[in-house]
């Protein structure tokens, strides 16, 4: 071996040799840079223990959920300056809420949940305001010829807030827990008692509270329940007492149709969900059952419920007879939450429910979520992003997720497109219909802090009958502790 062979063999071995270290080195520059640049996300539970070993304790959770949206209004909407609105653009507060229980017995628990909801900029609030608020009222009716606007309605600000959730709990066996009061332990579905801390679309679809401000009190009743777990079976049973809201309904001359409405009336209701559980057993502590666990459980559920309430509506027949009906609503589901590589991290979520709905002969019900828009509008869905959304006749809802792998942004967060498709068949109209949500979750600490993109697709109806649609793009962020 010649002397160059011979110095550039020595060379290379203490390279060889030196490796090690370098690369050690490089490691450990490289692990200070990022612990240097680590933030602690970690979320740790709003918990005020009450005994030395945490049998006793106070939980307390708070949650915050802004909109941001672009709106293609339904044909003949009105701003809120009274001129013709064919798109609005708007910011406001769908929830805002805070939730506190105590469990200081594991033989009883007390909960109380308030907040405010759907605050926008011209609604959602209450009347007055003076010097230091809104001294007047929207819409504004603007005269043409003066240019003059003319209040009227009301105030959007400084909502009001008010109990969601007010109960008490006694634990009567390990299978048999006994409650009262102002309750969310609601019968029909999964949906019915959904948290709206986990949603994986952006929202509810709300026909999944049928009720909604018209019997209950946003999605609660009055009542005593008993809830559960068996073995594989989750269930929730509820006597309630109804709020008492509606003046009846009517008969409709032009197609010679009863159409049915609330009325007041002083009668119970019988409600109820049962599900089996062929997986993983879900907590079932509080009532809010959860949309998406991104891969930390593996659940499949089949449930099925509903809620009776007799004599709850009425309508009048051609010879001005009133006829009563009682509110009979069913929901069949299933759940599917599975991690797909545990490595990776991906998982799947799917949905499904078929609701049927008897309110009574032509019942229906148009609901925008932070309607903007007035007037009457020129179309059977009023005005603003308002749609037929809960009637008699029969709907199909589902929904599915894909939590993509951790590896698609590293360390900056997980992301979930999703999809939901949506068919409704209102016996007060000629035609059924299909509508589609499309969007993505981009989970920054999971549930606890999220930003959501949806683009929502609404039908409308004229004379009966679907004449077209509409659109609405919303970004949400939603943060809870």
């Amino acid at each position: 071996m010649n002397s160059n062979l011979k110095w550039l063999s020595s060379v290379l071995l203490v390279f060889c040799l030196q490796l090690p270290i370098m690369a050690q080195d490089t490691l450990s520059t490289y692990k200070a840079a990022k612990d240097e640049m680590f933030v602690d996300h970690s979320y740790k539970p709003l918990t005020l223990k009450l005994s030395d070993d945490g049998s006793k304790y106070i939980r307390f959770l708070v949650w915050n959920q802004l909109w941001m949206r672009a709106t293609e209004n339904n044909p003949g909407t009105l701003g809120v300056d009274g001129q013709p609105s064919n798109n609005s653009f708007d910011i406001g507060i769908r929830r805002a809420r805070f939730l506190a229980y105590a469990q200081v017995s594991p033989r009883f628990m007390v909960l109380t949940h308030w907040g405010i909801n759907n605050q926008t900029f011209t609604n959602g609030g209450v009347p007055g305001g003076g010097l230091t608020g809104n001294p007047g009222g929207i819409p504004v009716t603007v005269n043409p010829e003066t240019g003059i606007g003319t209040a009227n309605g009301m105030s959007s600000k400084k909502p009001q807030l008010f109990f969601h959730d007010i109960w008490t709990e006694f634990k009567v066996t390990e299978e048999l827990y006994i409650g009262t009061g102002l309750h969310y332990w609601n019968g029909i579905s999964r949906m019915t008692s959904h948290s709206t801390l986990n949603f994986m679309a952006i929202d509810a679809p709300i026909f999944n509270w049928p009720l909604i401000e018209l019997t209950d009190q946003f999605a609660r009743q009055f009542g005593i329940y008993a809830k559960g777990q068996v073995k594989k079976w989750d269930y929730r049973l509820a006597l309630n007492k109804p709020f008492s809201a509606g003046a009846g309904g009517r008969f409709d001359e032009s197609r010679q149709v009863p159409i049915a409405a609330n009325i007041v009336n002083d009668n119970w209701a019988t409600q109820g969900y049962i599900a089996y559980q062929f997986l993983e057993t879900e907590n079932n502590k509080l009532p809010f059952f959860v949309g998406s666990y991104l891969g930390t459980k593996k659940v499949f559920n089949i449930g099925g419920g509903w809620h009776h309430h007799a004599n709850a509506t009425m309508s009048k027949s051609a010879d001005g007879m009133s006829n009563y009906h009682d509110i009979k609503l069913f929901g069949l589901d299933a759940f599917l939450d599975i991690p797909l590589n545990p490595v990776s991290g991906s998982a799947l979520t799917s949905y499904a429910v078929f609701y049927n709905y008897d309110f009574g002969p032509n019942y229906m019900r148009n609901v925008g979520i932070m309607n903007i828009g007035f007037g009457a509008g020129s179309t059977q869905n009023g005005p603003g992003n308002a749609q037929p959304t809960i009637g008699t006749g029969n709907i199909f809802y589902t929904q599915t997720g894909y939590l993509l792998p951790k590896s698609v942004l590293e360390d900056h967060g997980r992301l979930q497109p999703f999809g939901a498709l949506t068919y409704k068949n209102f016996e007060l109209f000629d035609t059924s219909s299909w509508q589609y949500d499309l969007g993505f979750n981009y989970y920054m600490n999971g549930h606890q802090a999220k930003i959501t993109l949806q683009y929502s697709n609404r039908p409308i109806f004229e004379n009966y009958r679907k004449s077209g649609s509409a659109g609405e793009l919303i970004v949400q962020t939603h943060i809870f502790l």
